[in-house]
């Protein structure tokens, strides 16, 4: 099942897709059919927290289809599966973008310093300085994001002031439907609810800065919107494979990467399991893979700009387009 939340004048509601590309309000239906529990259907996170027992409803209403709870999706405004998650995090999953960043930053140092980055990066490399760090082989490393920070599908995004350098990174999230601790990596799998789409937005300059505090992104990451969710929040059943999943950018409706989820080095039972170590997770959890191979311009050097439109394509789970518009 796709569901979606969306906004109608100032209510928030959530839906499943419909085969016709409309909306089927799941609150509407409910108070048509009152068959369940009102609060099932209240938020996304609702209908999370409702377990196998909401989503079977949910189903059930997708099978009767209550005309009275068809929305032309044309008359409101989608926003993210979760406008406010309860944590998101993201991860460093693909080993490709790891690298290939490392020597985009180098490139950037060489840059600000007046060398030639070309020159620059080859000596590294030869030096072996370069190389990715050791710790990423042995856990799968993350940082919290701004959950406050989040956009859904077909926003525009303002960029924030202080950078002139825009990223965007293409990934595929997890959404975590139970609470649990201490969670074996083989049950791990049973404790995603489903998977979106994440644009991670990137401020590169800012980022280049943060980076040498060793603390971690923080207003290279956090600026408002720069978390694009989308479009739909796709159920585990609806995604039999989630390591064979095409992974596509495009940028004004050309081309500019593709790759894969089968890629990820550390996969979503990996980050559960090591999260989950003495720490307990909750059902609207987001679980970024990180960028896939080629995903983001920063691994080529080549930056957005004013008025971009930015399309993020994952098999099974749909397109998300986000336009960037610069501050004035």
């Amino acid at each position: 099942m796709k569901l979606v939340t969306y906004r109608d004048g100032a209510n928030e509601r959530i839906a499943a897709l419909t085969d016709s590309g409309h909306y089927l309000d799941l609150l509407a239906c409910n108070e048509r059919l009152a068959s369940a529990k009102p609060g099932w259907f209240s938020t996304m996170l609702d209908l999370i927290e409702a377990g196998e027992a909401g989503l079977e409803q949910a189903y059930h209403y997708l099978h009767l289809q209550p005309e009275e709870a068809i929305v032309n999706p044309g008359d409101v405004d989608l926003l993210a599966p979760i406008p406010v998650p309860p944590q998101i995090r993201d991860f460093l999953a693909f080993e490709k973008h790891f690298a290939q960043a490392i020597q985009s930053s180098a490139r950037l140092r060489a840059m600000a310093d007046g060398q030639d980055p070309d020159e620059f990066v080859k000596n590294a490399l030869n030096a072996g300085f370069l190389k990715i760090p050791d710790a990423w082989y042995q856990r799968p490393i993350y940082y919290k994001a701004n959950r406050f920070a989040v956009s859904g599908p077909e926003q525009t995004v303002e960029w924030p002031a202080y950078s002139e350098l825009m990223d965007y990174e293409c990934e595929l999230a997890c959404v975590i439907g139970r609470k649990g601790r201490d969670i074996p990596r083989d049950k791990a799998s049973g404790y995603i609810f489903g998977y979106t789409i994440f644009n991670d937005l990137s401020a590169r300059d800012t980022q280049a800065l943060e980076i040498q505090g060793m603390m971690g992104p923080a207003k290279a990451k956090d600026f408002d919107n720069a978390n694009v969710l989308g479009p739909y929040l796709v159920t585990r059943d609806e995604v039999p494979d989630p390591r064979a999943l095409d992974m596509i950018v495009r940028v004004n409706g050309r081309e500019m990467s593709r790759g894969s989820s089968g890629e990820m080095h550390w996969k979503f039972e990996d980050m559960i399991a090591f999260v989950s170590e003495g720490e307990t997770i909750y059902p609207g959890e987001v679980f970024g893979s990180g960028t896939v191979g080629d995903g983001c311009g920063f691994e080529h050097m080549r930056f957005l700009e004013d008025g971009d439109e930015v399309e993020l394509e994952i098999s099974s789970l749909g397109v998300l387009r986000t336009r960037i518009k610069r501050a004035v």
